[in-house]
């Protein structure tokens, strides 16, 4: 009984054995890069409002298709309406002030004219009189109060146009700010309205009528209704070996049974701090024909392709460059591998026996 039993136990080892001694195998290998997969729309973007204010009503629906330029929110606050209105008041007021037949301008111009007479007046008087002062003729008060005179309408005709000048850069100023004001209140009234910044399609809608909002808490997601965007999740040590254009090949959760091919098609070079990964875009050869944001699935990017190369399990392999043979333990040289066999470039043949380790 007992031989019997060590018989079976012989027979068992020696199956496991041939079971596990295989014979480096000749076959076309693709080394790739891993990476988890998200759907996102092209051109997603989300919608914030400029202005506070509380929500008056959604144009648009979940799922609808808008077009550019096509209303999505309306916000309502009377503030701006307000402003809006004491800005174009106080616009008016600064136009008629600087326009006006009342103006200060005008008064101001009325002075000049009377005091262009009045220097002109005592510009005659004064110059006749020194012409007969020069003659001896006369008094010498008489002289000296024409003078005075005439230097005083000079020096008013002076100081008026100088306050005519000053006053109307002051009113031109005022006019120019009190425009500025106005044209910026205008605009902040229309901020109330939120449109589209392209052709697609809403995805998500945060608010309801009657919430408040901010300009920090989203209203809407847009996104493209057509194209779609393929995210993928990229170790930091793989990135470096992630170029544009390379060939993607991938699977999603909602289409368990079938196999998408994708091209890279940019890289972002910042890296995710919080999960040590970059972030990479791809877009679809074969695109489903129905797709949603936020599906998910696994990708595999592929870096490098041989065929004809001579390959073992990645099973077999002993720290990295060693396998167990006829002869023991020896060295070898790998190249391309994949998750599941290894390129071996020197160090064995097709014939040679390999064991794999326990």
């Amino acid at each position: 009984m007992k031989l019997s039993r060590f018989y079976t136990i012989l027979l068992l080892v020696s199956c496991s054995q041939e079971q596990d001694k295989i014979v480096p195998k000749v076959q076309n290998l693709t080394e790739s890069v891993y990476s988890s997969v998200t759907i996102q729309p092209d051109s997603l973007y989300q919608v914030y409002a400029s202005v506070s204010g509380i929500l008056d009503v959604n144009f648009v629906e979940e799922g609808q298709r808008v077009s550019k330029g096509d209303p999505l929110v309306q916000i309502i606050n009377n503030t701006p309406k307000l402003n809006a209105q004491n800005a174009k008041f106080a616009f008016e007021l600064a136009q008629e002030n600087y326009n006006g037949s009342t103006t200060a301008l005008k008064s101001i111009k009325d002075e000049i004219e009377a005091a262009k007479l009045k220097h002109k007046n005592d510009s005659i008087n004064y110059y006749r009189q020194k012409k007969l002062w020069d003659q001896n003729i006369g008094s010498k008060v008489e002289y000296d109060t024409k003078k005075l005179n005439y230097e005083l309408a000079k020096n008013q005709l002076r100081l008026l146009k100088n306050t005519y000048n000053r006053t109307k850069n002051e009113l031109e100023t005022l006019v120019k700010q009190a425009q500025n004001n106005y044209q910026s209140a205008s605009i902040a009234t229309k901020d109330f309205m939120i449109n589209s910044k392209i052709d697609g399609k809403v995805y998500a809608l945060y608010k309801e009528p009657g919430e408040i909002v901010n300009s920090l808490e989203p209203l809407a997601s847009i996104g493209s209704s057509t194209h779609f965007i393929i995210e993928m999740l990229v170790d930091e040590v793989d990135i470096v070996q992630i170029q544009l254009e390379q060939k993607v090949v991938l699977n999603l959760e909602a289409y368990s049974n079938a196999v998408f091919t994708a091209k890279v098609s940019k890289i972002y070079p910042k890296k995710d701090e919080r999960n040590q990964t970059f972030k990479v875009e791809a877009v679809f050869e074969n695109a489903p024909d129905i797709l949603y944001p936020g599906l998910s699935g696994e990708a595999n990017i592929i870096i490098a392709t041989k065929e004809n190369v001579l390959t073992i399990p990645k099973a077999y392999l002993i720290e990295d460059t060693k396998v167990k043979t006829d002869n023991g333990f020896i060295s070898i040289t790998t190249g391309l591998q994949n998750m599941e066999y290894v390129e071996v470039t020197s160090g064995l043949t097709r014939n040679t026996y390999i064991y794999k380790p326990e």
